[in-house]
This record gives structure tokens, sequence and C-alpha cells, in this order.
């Protein structure tokens, strides 16, 4: 029998509709992930918050996965930020729907996701690997907010995890720079599904198309992308073309198409006729988007990994990404795309042009793009590897010390206080 795996990921329901709210990078990543190692013979559970209420609350996917969705007594769309005080419903809930001493490891992913893995860790004797997908620290630096709570849960998870993932060597000096000495961590990258792929006949157009997917944030870079396609086409008389694919169906007008947002409005204003909001896209759709674009826009303030980044690689198409975070890695800047300044609108519409004046270098950073991703974004290569840290993690018998144990009740501040709730 195979080995028998339970993923949690609070907020990111694997068979969400991409593009909306709450899904994007982590709900890709939990599916493909789990589909992955499937393909291995390994058996894999995700629960998750029980966000769309006209899903069924068990749903089977690829040959031997699945998914159990928790209400934690609010069944419907939540905010993840707001899901905190569910912990103790959604770990009553959880212990009740799943037979928790039946699994080998426990793979959590995100912060809440985390904290409910140390105590499934706590009661069964269970080992942790834990994917952060998303950093208060990076975040904290990316845009000053700051999240005491946050951070101080991040610590102790990525301490006590048996194992921590990082998707790029990026995050995982990042994490050690924050949980040093305790951390143990690996390098693992994100895979990309096969429907990114280069076309065989791909359409030119004598209109230079940008395209750009992802929530509608602003800390994606969203409104220095706009600022930027207006600068750009200023200097190509109005025959640039931007296409937006992302947000939830709700952020847009369902007469006008625009944003209903006000500020992402009047952002807009001016170049409406030259930018297109398509909304939340399939996988296959924003394969044919990335297929046809001149170049793909990642202009976040902060990516942990950056997936878009590397499903348009996969696509053959070149990336303009901001250098920050994983996309340093993700993007190879003059080999498979170009790196800018995060929040720079003139560098952004400068890269932008250099693209649509040089096709020669254009095809070849697409090319480049392409051959990276085959060789770096497989989902084989990453679920053999990662299984292979399971296998480990499955030979050491002391998962956990009665002292860390104790130690755990005892902890200060976050951990304690949800120690307590649970």
């Amino acid at each position: 029998m195979g080995k028998k795996i339970l993923f949690i990921s609070d907020h990111g329901d694997p068979l969400a509709k991409l593009g909306g709210k709450q899904s994007g990078g982590q709900n890709n990543y939990v599916r493909q992930l789990a589909l992955a190692l499937d393909k291995r013979g390994v058996n894999v559970d995700v629960v998750t918050h029980w966000s769309n209420p006209e899903a069924p609350r068990t749903e089977v996917f690829g040959k031997n996965c699945r998914v159990f969705r928790i209400a934690a007594g609010h069944k419907g769309y939540i905010a993840k930020s707001e899901m905190y005080h569910l912990l103790p419903k959604f770990f009553q809930e959880l212990k009740d729907t799943v037979q928790l001493h039946t699994y080998d490891i426990i793979h959590s992913h995100y912060w809440l996701s985390g904290l409910l893995a140390l105590f499934v860790k706590r009661s069964y004797n269970i080992p942790i690997v834990h994917t952060s997908h998303s950093l208060a620290a990076a975040k904290k630096k990316a845009t000053g907010k700051v999240e005491t709570k946050r951070m101080e849960a991040e610590k102790a998870i990525l301490r006590r995890a048996d194992k921590v993932i990082a998707t790029t060597e990026n995050e995982k000096q990042l994490i050690e720079n924050f949980a040093n000495p305790k951390a143990d961590v690996a390098v693992a990258a994100i895979g990309v599904d096969s429907v990114f792929h280069p076309y065989e006949k791909k359409r030119r157009h004598i209109t230079k198309t940008f395209s750009f997917a992802g929530r509608l944030e602003k800390t994606k870079g969203i409104f220095t992308l706009l600022e930027a396609f207006r600068l750009y086409n200023k200097q190509f008389n109005n025959k640039g073309r931007l296409i937006i694919a992302g947000g939830d169906e709700s952020d847009f007008d369902p007469v006008t198409k625009l944003p209903v947002n006000d500020e992402l409005r009047k952002t807009v204003s001016g170049i409406e006729d030259k930018v297109d909001f398509l909304g939340p896209k399939t996988q296959e759709e924003l394969a044919e988007l990335f297929n046809n674009s001149t170049a793909v826009i990642v202009p976040s303030y902060y990516e942990s990994f950056g997936m878009v980044a590397a499903e348009a690689q996969a696509c053959g198409t070149p990336v303009i990404a901001s250098a920050v975070g994983g996309l340093n890695d993700v993007v190879a800047d003059g080999i498979s795309g170009l790196h800018i300044r995060p929040k720079d609108s003139v560098k952004l519409s400068e890269a932008m042009k250099l693209l649509s004046r040089d096709n020669f270098l254009a095809k070849s950073l697409g090319k480049e793009a392409a051959e990276r991703a085959r060789n770096v974004f497989n989902w084989t290569t990453i679920a053999n590897q990662i299984d292979g840290i399971y296998e480990k993690l499955m030979n050491v018998h002391d998962y956990a010390s009665a002292s860390d144990n104790r130690t755990l009740a005892g902890d200060k501040d976050v951990l304690k206080e949800t120690y307590y709730l649970l």
C-alpha cells in the first residue's frame, strides 16, 4: 500500500476556479502536486475550507486524490485574514471528518494550515512538512505592513516542522534568516501544468500585446503596470494592447466590463479602449493568452515564487518581472526574460518598448524560456523530490519528543494562544 499524505490547505481549495478572490498560486500548487504524487502511487487527501457552498463536501480528483471541505462553522467564502478565529472549529471538524491517525505525513500549506498541522503532530505524533507560499516577513519588506501574530506563528511553524519546503533559493535564505537556527529547509521548485507549452504555430500580430494574470491588488503591481502601459502607448501611437486576466467576476461591471474599484477605474481612464479585463480564466485559456503575447508581465511587489512567470516561460514567451523574491530565481534575467525594479512604471515601460522593437531578442528569450521551463518547472521531477522527503521522514521513528510537546503547550504569544483555542 502506498503512502497516505494529508494536505492541509486552509483557504486554497485545489478544485476552485483559478483567478478568484482567494484562488491562485496555492490552489494550483496543491492540486498539481497532489496529481503528480498520485501518479507515483501516493494517496493524497486535501482538507480545505468550504468556501463555495455549491461545492460538494467530498470530491475526488485524479485517481486516488480526495478533497474534504470543512465548514468550521462558516460554510461560504471568508477572507483568509479572518480565518484565524475559525481554527478551533476547523480542528474539531477535521478530527471528526478524517481519520488523522491513518496518515503517514501531514503537509501544510500557508501559516494557518501550519498551526493546525502543529497540533495534529502534537496529538497524533505524525511528522509535518510545511510550505509557506508567502511570508509575513517578506510582505513587511515589500509593503511595510506588519502582521505580528502571523510572524510569530510562522517562526514557530518553520522551527517546528520536520521539513520546510522553499520553492526558490531566495525563499530558503529568507526563511533561514528569519527562523534560524532551527528551520530544516529543502528547495523544490513549483511545476507547470502540461497545458502550458509553446504552440506549433504562434500567431503573430502587428499590434504588440502584453498580458498580466493575477489578482487585481496593489501588491501584484497592477497600478504600476497600467501606468507603464500608458507611457508605452504614448510612444507607440496607441498601437499596443494590454490584456489582464484575473480577479473575481464580481470585481467587474457587467455592462462596461471595467473594474468596479474606483482607484482602478481612475488609473485605466483614457486607455480603456486598449486594455481588456478578462476576469478569471481557465488554465487552457491562460495558455492561449500567454502564447499570443509579446511578453507576460509580472510586476509584483513581492512573490515567494511567481507561478505566472513559470507558466508563461513554459509557453515560450519572455517574461518582464520585478526583481523581487522568488522572481529573481524563476526568471533568468537576460536569458528567459527581463528584470525591472518593482514599482517603477518608467523602467517597466522601457522593457516593454525593448521587446516590441527587438523581435530577435524577444524570440531568443522565448526560446530559452521554454527550455528553462522544461528543465526546471517539471512536476514529475518535483514530485519525486518531495516524495523522497516524505520517505526519509517516515523512516525516522521519534518524530516528536515529549519535551517538544511540553514546549509547544508552554510557548508564549500566538502559539500559546492557539494552543488554548484548540
